[in-house]
C-alpha cells in the first residue's frame, strides 16, 4: 500500500509539473506587449475569471477538508485549476492592450499574486499526499486564503491608464506629505544649548561637561540653530508649495478618465507617463532636500535640489500644457513654487541674511563667565 501511494505521489508530481510548466510558458506571453489593433478584455472579464479560480481553491480546500482525497480525484481536481488559471492569464494579458507601463506593472502585480499563491496552494496540498499529516485540516485552509485574498484584490487593481497613473501620483504625495510632516517636527536648539555649543568651542572642560549631561544625543542632533531653522524654515514653504503643484496635477489627471480611450497607447498616454515621471522624480528631490536638513546641514546640496526642481517644474509645465491644455488652475501653484525656490536660493546665496541670530548668540556668550569647580 505504502509503494502504491508512493508511485501515484510521484504520479502527481509530474503531473503538476506539466501543469506549472504550460503556466510558465503563459506568463511569458504576458510579459510581451498586445498589439493595439487587439481587441481589448475589459477588467470586469479579468475579475470574473479571477473569481473562477476562488471557487476551484475553495474546491481544492474541500477535497482535502475530509479523509484523504483519492489521486484520481486529485488529479482531475488540478487540471481543473489549471485550466481556469490559464484562462485567467489570457484574459489579463488581453486586458493590457493600450496600457502604458504603469498600468501593465500594476497587472502584472496583481496577476503574480494569484500566480504564486495558486502554486503556492497546489505544491503544499500535493506534499501532503500520503502522509497522513493530523494538521491537514488546519494547513489547507491556510493555503487556501491567500488564493481568496489574491482574487479579491482583483477589485482593487486599476484598470485604466489615467486611474494607474493617478495612484503613482498619489503615492508621491503620500511621500512628500510625510517629509513636510517630519520637517515641521524640526525644532531649534535652547538658548542655553545654543551657548553650551558655543562656549565648548573655546573650553574643553565645558565641552566634558555638557556630555555628561541628561540630554540624548538625539534630540540634541535634531535641535536647529537660528540659521538652520531659517533653513528649515523656507524648506517647508518649497516642499508645502511642491505638495499643492502635485495634488492639482492629480486632480487634473484623473479629470482625463472620460477622455480616456480603451486602445490609446500614443501620445496620450506617453504624456501622463512622463508627468508621473517628473512627479517621481519631485518626490526624489523632496526627500533628498529634507535629509539635508538635519544638522550638520548640506547647504549645497540643498542649492542643488532647488535648482533641479526649479528644472523639473517647468518641463512639467511645458508637458501638462500639451495634455491639458492652458490651464490657470496648474499654473499658479507652479508659479507660487518658482517664486518660494528663488526666494530660497537668494537667501542661500546671501549668509549676510541668516546671520542676525547667530551674532545676537555671540555677543550673549561674551558676558558668560565660567567658573571652575
Amino acid at each position: 500500500m505504502a509503494i502504491r501511494s508512493k508511485k501515484e505521489k510521484e504520479h502527481l508530481n509530474l503531473v503538476l509539473g506539466s501543469h506549472l510548466a504550460t503556466i510558465h510558458e503563459t506568463l511569458q506571453v504576458l510579459d510581451q506587449t498586445p498589439p493595439s489593433s487587439s481587441t481589448k478584455v475589459t477588467w470586469d472579464d479579468v475579475m470574473k475569471m479571477g473569481d473562477q479560480v476562488s471557487k476551484q481553491a475553495t474546491t481544492v480546500g474541500m477535497l482535502w477538508t475530509g479523509e484523504q482525497p483519492e489521486s484520481k480525484a486529485i488529479e482531475e481536481n488540478m487540471a481543473s485549476y489549471f485550466n481556469n488559471l490559464q484562462g485567467f492569464l489570457l484574459v489579463s494579458h488581453g486586458s493590457t492592450v493600450g496600457a502604458g507601463p504603469t498600468l501593465s506593472s500594476a497587472v502584472h502585480a496583481s496577476v503574480k499574486q494569484v500566480v504564486d499563491s495558486s502554486f503556492r496552494l497546489m505544491k503544499e496540498t500535493i506534499s501532503l499526499y500520503g502522509t497522513h499529516c493530523k494538521d491537514q485540516k488546519l494547513t489547507v485552509p491556510q493555503l487556501v486564503g491567500p488564493v481568496w485574498d489574491a482574487c479579491s484584490a482583483l477589485k482593487k487593481t486599476p484598470s485604466t491608464n489615467v486611474t494607474a497613473i493617478g495612484r503613482g501620483m498619489t503615492q508621491v504625495a503620500v511621500s512628500v506629505k510625510d517629509v513636510l510632516r517630519e520637517m515641521k517636527e524640526l525644532k531649534p536648539a535652547s538658548f542655553d544649548d545654543q551657548v553650551d555649543e558655543t562656549s565648548n568651542e573655546s573650553c574643553p572642560e565645558a565641552e566634558s561637561v555638557s556630555h555628561d549631561g541628561n540630554s540624548s544625543e538625539d534630540d540634541l542632533g535634531n535641535d536647529l540653530s537660528p540659521e538652520e531653522m531659517r533653513v528649515a524654515e523656507r524648506s517647508i514653504e518649497v516642499v508645502s508649495d511642491t505638495l499643492s503643484v502635485i495634488k492639482v496635477l492629480i486632480h487634473s489627471i484623473i479629470g482625463l478618465l472620460k477622455v480616456e480611450k480603451p486602445n490609446d497607447n500614443s501620445s496620450f498616454v506617453n504624456s501622463m507617463e512622463k508627468l508621473l515621471q517628473l512627479c517621481q522624480e519631485l518626490g526624489r528631490q523632496i526627500d533628498e532636500i529634507g535629509a539635508c536638513l538635519y544638522p550638520p546641514q548640506e547647504i549645497p546640496a540643498i542649492k542643488a535640489g532647488l535648482e533641479k526642481i526649479l528644472s523639473i517644474i517647468d518641463t512639467m509645465q511645458v508637458e501638462a500644457e500639451e495634455l491639458l491644455g492652458a490651464s490657470a488652475a496648474f499654473m499658479e501653484p507652479c508659479n507660487g513654487l518658482r517664486s518660494s525656490l528663488k526666494q530660497f536660493a537668494s537667501e542661500l546665496g546671501n549668509p549676510s541674511t541668516t546671520d542676525e541670530a547667530v551674532e545676537a548668540v555671540e555677543a550673549r556668550v561674551e558676558n558668560i563667565t565660567l567658573t571652575d569647580k
